[in-house]
């Protein structure tokens, strides 16, 4: 079947737009106004991607954003939020209720594309094969991907999914740097990096880096190439 795009926007205008593109592409495209809509089609009709705008009527993306993660039957719903709100603390706050990304109007159709093509070619991928538990230890940082747990000091750390596989993929490295589009393709699955016009990497690791406290040192900036992990921190 046709991968469904649920665009939630109350500018028709913008619906219709996405709309052209999702159809330009194979895709099933549903449309909704308000809020409560967002939430009715999103449940009865399980989307693969849902691009939510955050000014909305009835109840904001912010607010549907939360209770779509707090369903356990919509809580892995992948979403890109999609708003006029261009300042850095509207995309944090984005990113901290549980959405996976954020585009700004106006926003490049073609980008968009290449971000839902992305959220659906990781969503089909199976799951990487392991040879090890998946416990990463550096310090007084662990890791378990087993588990989806992250502690520091013993303490576990509340991450959303895209500041785990963020962390997981710098863990992975082993020191090695790790660029901005080596990470969109690895942790976002952008395959084309060029087509992202994004500050969605270092909006990530800023947040990771307050969550982890004392850990923050363990994620180095490398000016002008990316970021690793400090092995011997």
């Amino acid at each position: 079947m046709a991968p469904t795009v649920l665009v939630v926007d109350d500018e028709r205008d913008i619906v219709e737009l996405v709309r052209y593109h999702a159809d330009k592409q194979g895709w099933r495209c549903l449309g909704a106004g308000d809020g409560p809509a967002a939430l009715r089609l999103a449940r009865a009709e399980r989307p693969d991607v849902v691009i939510l705008d955050l000014m909305l009527p009835g109840l904001d993306g912010l607010e549907i954003c939360r209770r779509l993660r707090r369903d356990p039957a919509t809580a892995r719903l992948p979403i890109i939020m999609l708003t006029a709100r261009a300042e850095e603390v509207d995309r944090v706050v984005g990113l901290e209720v549980g959405a996976d990304d954020y585009v700004v109007k106006p926003f490049s159709p073609r980008e968009l594309v290449a971000r839902i093509r992305a959220v659906l070619r990781r969503a089909a991928a199976p799951p990487a094969p392991t040879d090890s538990p998946g416990i990463r230890q550096l310090g007084e940082l662990e890791l378990d991907e087993g588990r989806h747990r992250v502690t520091v000091a013993g303490a576990p750390v509340e991450l959303t999914a895209k500041e785990f596989g963020l962390l997981a993929a710098l863990l992975h490295a082993g020191g090695r740097v790790l660029s901005r589009e080596q990470l969109l393709d690895r942790v976002w699955g952008y395959a084309n990096a060029a087509e992202i016009e994004s500050r969605t990497v270092d909006v990530h690791v800023r947040r990771l880096r307050e969550k982890l406290g004392p850990a923050a040192r363990r994620i180095v900036t490398v000016k002008g190439v990316g970021y690793r992990a400090d092995m011997d921190a």
